[in-house]
């Protein structure tokens, strides 16, 4: 098993930018039926433990904290959220290990006094949108007033980008669209709201090109390698990470579909980043956009 020479160490370091939660509240109540498909493609079954295994199964693999992502994609799916005060609650319990991020449907009538209630009264660190299971265009100016007051807030927010294995297989794709993954459509909202740092989670597939020309061009734009093992990552995805894009590129898994030993162990196998790039990549570049 090949070694990464940024977590040979005593203690954990690394950061991942992108985890949901092990448990029902994510896997079979928010996800539904368009989970168990997206598990049928990554090859695995809906299993569910608890906080204590996940905390100790990411420091077993040199990690030290994750982001634990909120999610309400209730207006389009039909499917329950997961409540912002239940992901409040998960990061008191591990506080040195979470960070919480929650999440609003902009969909709902209520979604700017949301916004507002996740960092003002749940002391929540940002926001998650997955546009796809949401089914909006975030570049639709309906959707000024959220940004503006996210920007507002000061808080950073992760995008999803490119397609989606939710609904993948079915007939229409239960309903999804993948248009919505477009990162070009977050573009127009980075150009906008300069002010609002953004993450552009996954490779982006089919745009990964898109998504790298976005990250250099925009300073508020940074993404990360989640939803992928690095065998299948786009050769051209790893050399910008690892040269002109290295100070923008984070680690991140989409746990629990993907899980963090793996995705480790596949990161020192399929590159050659020099231990410099490792750091940055692993844990340096997410310190920064997080504010730790």
């Amino acid at each position: 098993m090949a070694t990464l020479a940024a977590l040979d160490g005593s203690e954990p370091r690394a950061i991942d930018t992108h985890a949901h939660q092990p448990t029902a509240e994510f896997l079979e109540d928010a996800g539904g039926e368009m989970m168990q498909d997206a598990a049928t493609k990554f090859g695995t079954s809906i299993d569910t433990w608890d906080y204590d295994a996940m905390r100790e199964e990411y420091h077993e693999a040199g990690i030290a904290k994750t982001v634990m992502l909120g999610w309400d994609a209730e207006t389009n799916t039909g499917n329950p959220p997961v409540p912002n005060d239940y992901v409040a609650e998960v990061r008191d319990e591990y506080p040195d290990f979470m960070i919480g991020f929650g999440s609003v449907d902009p969909l709902k009538d209520d979604c700017v006094q949301e916004a507002i209630r996740c960092v003002e009264d749940l002391d929540l660190s940002g926001f998650k949108f997955q546009q796809i299971a949401q089914g909006f265009d975030p570049s639709d100016p309906r959707h000024d007033h959220l940004w503006n007051t996210i920007e507002d807030l000061g808080v950073p927010v992760v995008f999803h980008g490119g397609s989606s294995t939710l609904g993948a297989g079915k007939p229409g794709g239960r309903g999804l669209k993948i248009r919505y993954g477009d990162p070009m459509l977050v573009d127009d909202v980075a150009a906008e709201h300069p002010g609002m740092d953004i993450l552009l989670a996954h490779p982006a597939f089919p745009w990964e090109k898109e998504q790298l020309a976005i990250c250099q061009q925009k300073g508020n734009v940074y993404m990360d390698l989640s939803g992928w093992l690095p065998k299948y990552i786009d050769d051209q995805v790893l050399q910008y990470a690892g040269s002109v894009l290295q100070d923008k590129v984070m680690f991140g898994t989409d746990y629990p579909m993907i899980r963090p030993g793996r995705w480790l162990d596949q990161l020192a196998e399929y590159t050659d980043f020099s231990e410099d790039v490792q750091r940055k990549i692993l844990w340096e570049n997410a310190e920064e956009f997080l504010g730790l």
